[in-house]
């Protein structure tokens, strides 16, 4: 069964187009990636699916049910776990959850039995009298997922859960969701993070221009590059680089640069290694190592895109 299918949605804003003819379907119980870089139309989706925004053609059904017709229907069994916190500094974690909880009509002992569990769920059940303003980054990441599971949905949206936590905050929440996937709950998971989505889904869809790009599982989309390799030369300073100069050397496919590595996807079939390292040198580039890695989800996403998919 599918819990979500979109079928030709186009979604546009005058001019723009920012969904174009999508059609994807999410099955009941997976943990589905959902990737795309800023202004791909991730965000739009998103939004269209949560109800939040109406698509301009084409049908979103939840559960079986179209959810422009059954509104109601397809908020009830949907919780969304959105990248900016949605909870209230002046209210208790207990009166967050209860206050979000209570818009899916829930009242008295099945509300607060509701309530208690989740904030459970999601280790807050000794904070439940403190207000967020005292939570950490983490904690506060971890209420507004308690948010939106209270009425315990069968589909959930989590864009960004982890975005600006620390690394125990980022595991806790990961294995929450691998959590809700035993207990039933079917994932939507976004992240900027490629190691989480490697991790946690099961399949994966990349969205680049408004359009499904590639969807499968991760072995199946690694098996698109199979004759592209990736090289890390990790350098002193990037400061000097002319990202377009080493695109331009045949058989570079794509370049990016993340803190002090630059990192080449390249045609196998080229030999371009001793013209990339000329390159570097002759413009002042300290290389301090080399390694060549095998292909993994960012590889796939930079070489389908030609953007990382951090750039913001």
């Amino acid at each position: 069964m599918n819990v979500l299918e979109i079928k030709n949605v186009t979604k546009k804003f005058a001019d723009f187009i920012a969904v174009d003819n999508m059609s994807l379907a999410v099955a009941e119980g997976e943990i589905f990636g959902f990737l795309g870089a800023n202004g791909a139309g991730k965000s739009t989706t998103i939004n269209m699916i949560a109800g939040l925004l109406r698509c301009n053609d084409g049908i979103i059904s939840i559960l079986g049910k179209n959810s422009a017709k059954h509104s109601r229907f397809a908020k009830m069994n949907l919780g969304m776990v959105p990248q900016d916190l949605a909870i209230y500094e002046d209210m208790t974690a207990y009166e967050n959850v209860k206050f979000f909880a209570g818009l899916y009509g829930l009242r008295g002992a099945e509300l607060h039995d509701l309530v208690v569990e989740a904030l459970e769920f999601v280790g807050l059940q000794d904070k439940h009298k403190s207000y967020p303003n005292s939570f950490s980054g983490g904690m506060k990441r971890r209420l507004n997922i308690a948010c939106a599971i209270a009425h315990r949905p069968k589909l959930i949206i989590m864009d960004e859960p982890t975005v600006g936590i620390d690394p125990q905050s980022r595991n806790y929440i990961l294995n929450s969701v691998k959590k809700l996937n035993e207990m039933g709950c079917t994932i939507i998971y976004t992240s900027h993070y490629m190691e989480e989505v490697e991790e946690i889904c099961s399949r994966i869809a990349i969205i680049d221009h408004g359009k499904i790009i590639a969807e499968g599982t991760k072995e199946q989309l690694k098996s698109l590059i199979t004759n592209t390799k990736d090289l890390w030369i990790e350098v002193k300073s990037s400061e000097n680089l002319n990202i377009q100069a080493i695109k331009e050397i045949p058989g570079v496919e794509a370049v990016s640069i993340e803190e002090y590595f630059i990192k080449i996807n390249s045609d196998t079939g080229v030999n371009n290694l001793n013209k990339i390292i000329e390159h570097l040198i002759n413009n002042g580039i300290e290389i301090r190592g080399l390694q060549e890695k095998a292909p993994n989800l960012e590889t796939v996403f930079l070489t389908l895109t030609g953007r990382n998919l951090r750039d913001q």
